[in-house]
This record gives C-alpha cells, structure tokens and sequence, in this order.
C-alpha cells in the first residue's frame, strides 16, 4: 500500500530576503522525506521587481535567479543553481516539488509607453467613469539584463488589457486599455462585476501572442528545473479555457503525472465547481471554503457546530479534486486575506486534513517552522509532528465518522491488514472535556492504544467486540492509536 501523500507549503510571507531559501530547502530535504512531506509548493522562482519580493510582483519569467537585473542576480530565495540543486536534493529523497506559477500579471517594467484607456469604477469594472484619454504606463520590458537569451519575446501595452498607474499624472486607478479586440475578459470571475483586473500590467488572454508565450514559458520552466507539477496563482483572474488549455499542454509535454493545481479564491462551492467543469477537471483547487469553515470554528468555541465543519466545502464534494490547507501566505495576519485559523484549534484543524482520507493535505511553512517579521509567530512543530506521524503510519484504511454531538466529533481509521499498526480513533472537543465510543474493529480486541498526541496519558483496551470509549480534553484533539 503506498504511504499517504503530504504536501508542506515551503514558504510564508516574511522569509528573510537573504538569498538563503533555496540553500535551507536542500539541506531539510532529508527531514522532510523522515516527516512524510512527499511534496513541497515552492514560492515563484522567477525574477521579481526586487530582491526583496516575495516573486508575486513577477517581472522577467525567464530569469531564474541568472541574470543581473532589478537590482540583484539572484531572487529572493537564491540563485538559478541552487534552486536547481535544491530540487535534485529533494527529489533524492523522495520529495516532488510544484512550482508557483504567476501568470495574471508582470511588474516592474523597463520602459513606459503611451496608449488609450479609460477609467472603471474600482468596485465594478465593467462601469466606464471616464472618457478615452491617453495615460503613460509601465507596460514596456525589454529585459536588458538577459537580452534574448532563453525567448526573444518582448512585451508591450497590446500584450495587456489593463493597468493601475498613469505616470505622466502620478495617478492610480483602474486603467482598462482602449482598442481594437481589447476589453476586459469575460471568463473569469464575476467578483467586481468582473475581476479579469487584479494588480499591476494585466495579461491580455485573448491575444494569441500571449497565450504562445506563457506555454511556451511554461514548457521551458520544466525542462529548465524539472519539477513535478505547478500550482498556478491567482486563476480566477485568468480565462479559464486558457488554464485548461496550459494543462493539457503541460501534461502532454510531461505526462498525466505532472500534478497542477491552482489558487481559485472563492469559498462558494457552485463557482468552484464551475471552474472544475470548465477546466474539465485537469487541475484541483484549494478548499477555500474549508479554510473558512476552520477559522469560524476556530473563532466561534462551542457555539460552532463541529458537525457542520465539513458542510459545503470541496473536499466533501469533489474529494479527488481537493487540496486542503489550514492556512497560507495570503491567510497569515497582516496579508491580504487574512483569515487566520486561531492557535487554539490548529492541532484541530490539522487533524481534520491530515488523518482523513479525503482531500491532499497541505502543511503550512509558518505553522510549522514559524512566521517572522514585524510580529513573529513561533511555529507549532510539537504540535505537528505527532499528527504527521498519525498521517505516515497509521491514518489509513476504511473510515467510519462518528460526528454526532455539536461539540465532539471522532472518526475512525481502520487501517490495512498489510500494514502493521496501521489504524486509529480520532476525537476532537470545541467544548467540555469528552469521550466517543468508537469502533474499531474486532480483530484490534485486547489491543491497547495511547494518545499520540500525548494530550491525554491514559491506556485504552480495545474490548472483545472491537469497540472502545476514547476520551478527549476540552478544546482539544486526540489520536488513539496502538504505540511503536
């Protein structure tokens, strides 16, 4: 039986801007691969506007940390090599590696043209408040540090449909460009009237030059590190028949194996669905909806019904097509959707991702080694590495729920006969201390099972009829299983 796949998040907002990142991820490889994490999702490892960013303000794809341009040759994270090298150490160990792939924008321009806009209402982007006028925009790179080297493709305001600043004004605003087959794209989400626009220069869908170029880019891209698979940013921003037709592109260069999955930022379960069928089901899409269910319960103590926790979220409805996370980059307090699941029902959380069998689990960089910056964050490694361990060895196996009390719910994971020990009991209290009479299974009688998250200490003997009563602290979770 193959062991269950994890995947940890290998980046959070606030990593030092030292270069180091790429160089930390060769030498924990070994660690990771001992945990379980078969995967990480790498942070963008093209050149950005700066060496201090985060690779989400992406300038030149093809500049992987090689060439001397915005201020640095290498990223963030480090150079071209040695994120070449951290991938080779990984996947000695077993560990695949995704790729964050940001294809709605590009920032940090060489040059400024002058081109035809007009003006939107920022909270509907289909209402024009202006008249045509002409602005000057960042929408120009020629990227002189590279030259041609790896695509001679240069990019200019017909690549792009829109843009936020006019800098013979100095002024800010939605800037929707005016011309001949430009508008902004209908296929992508309503939000906004319609949220084709996020930030910075747009990539413009329906020109053909820019659809060639980003699969070409991206066929190169693996080639280039080869990497496992690509998890692709902010795609309700990007025409989705294009997301479709990148996949079966990538897939087809690199094979059915080749994981993608992608950032569809909406909780509303229809809209996710709509994705997937438009997609037809190429990639999978985080569970959105389940990170918000865990932060209300994490806010809401016992008034929350932890019998509802998994009601309306992908992973209940398209179990094959859901990643699941606690939280990420863009969750984490301070950033731009904070929604952070609060300390005390983390362990929770996790284990609802982590010991089921539904859903591909994500492990927060920042819940795990910490957060920094201005408002540092300890990370909860205690915490996690007994669930981890639950994860590799022993969550396996048919699963029975017990969810039927508003503040304890358990489930069971029976296990597989060819896998020693496999098998658990899992009980989490939002309220009171409590118990679940569980059952899990008659050939486990007389076996005797610890919490492994040494949250309790007391020994449970499995009875003749394969039933046992597992208890659980308030407000805390437990993982009954049989010891090393």
């Amino acid at each position: 039986m193959n062991q269950n796949h994890t995947m940890m998040q290998f980046f959070e907002w606030h990593l030092p801007a030292d270069g180091s990142h790429w160089n930390r991820l060769r030498e924990l490889a070994p660690e990771l691969s001992k945990l379980g994490i078969d995967a990480v999702w790498l942070p963008p490892v093209t050149k950005a506007l700066s060496a201090e960013d985060n690779g989400y303000g992406v300038y030149d794809l093809y500049d992987l940390g090689e060439f001397d341009q915005k201020g640095s040759v290498r990223t963030k994270y480090g150079t071209k090599q040695e994120l070449v090298d951290a991938i080779a150490a990984c996947q000695q160990h077993g560990v695949a590696c995704y790729v964050d792939l940001v294809m709605n924008h590009k920032a940090g321009a060489d040059e400024t043209e002058r081109f035809q806009v007009v003006q939107v209402d920022a909270m509907d982007r289909n209402k024009v408040i202006s008249e045509p006028f002409e602005i000057e925009g960042w929408t120009k790179f020629t990227f002189p540090g590279r030259g041609d080297q790896y695509s001679s493709f240069k990019w200019n305001f017909q690549h792009f449909n829109g843009t936020d600043y006019d800098a013979s004004r100095q002024q800010s605003g939605i800037y929707r460009m005016v011309g001949e087959h430009k508008g902004w794209d209908d296929k992508v989400d309503h939000e906004f009237g319609n949220y084709d626009y996020l930030m910075f220069a747009n990539l413009d869908y329906e020109h053909p030059d820019v659809r060639k170029e980003m699969i070409e880019w991206g066929k190169w891209l693996v080639d280039t590190i080869q990497c496992s698979g690509y998890r692709l940013d902010a795609i309700k921003h990007i025409n989705h028949d294009f997301i479709k037709q990148f996949a079966v592109e990538m897939q087809k260069k690199r094979g059915e194996d080749f994981y993608i999955f992608g950032e569809f930022w909406n909780p509303d379960l229809a809209d996710c669905r709509d994705f997937l069928d438009t997609v037809d089901y190429k990639i999978d899409l985080f569970d959105v909806s389940l990170h918000y269910k865990l932060q209300a319960a994490s806010q809401g103590g016992r008034a929350f019904d932890l019998r509802t926790i998994l009601d309306d979220t992908l992973v209940q409805s398209h179990p094959l097509h859901a990643v699941t996370f606690v939280d990420n980059h863009d969750s984490q307090p301070q950033e731009s959707l904070e929604s952070w699941v609060q300390d005390g029902f983390k362990p929770s959380a996790y284990a609802l991702i982590l010991l089921r069998k539904d859903g591909y689990p994500v492990v927060f960089y920042g819940d795990y080694y910490g957060i920094g910056g201005e408002h540092p964050i300890p990370g909860k490694k205690e915490v996690l590495d007994p669930l981890l361990y639950a994860r590799r060895s022993k969550a396996y196996g048919e699963q029975i729920d017990y969810f039927d009390h508003p503040n304890t719910i358990g489930w069971v994971r029976k296990g597989f006969p060819d896998m020693d020990g496999s098998g658990c009991a899992v009980v989490i209290s939002n309220g009171d201390a409590g118990e679940k009479r569980m059952h899990v299974g008659e050939h486990r009688a007389g076996e005797v099972w610890v919490d492994l998250t040494q949250a309790r200490s007391d020994r449970i003997t499995i009875g003749p009829d394969g039933y046992a009563v597992f208890p659980v602290n308030g407000g805390s979770v437990s993982v009954w299983a049989q010891p090393e």
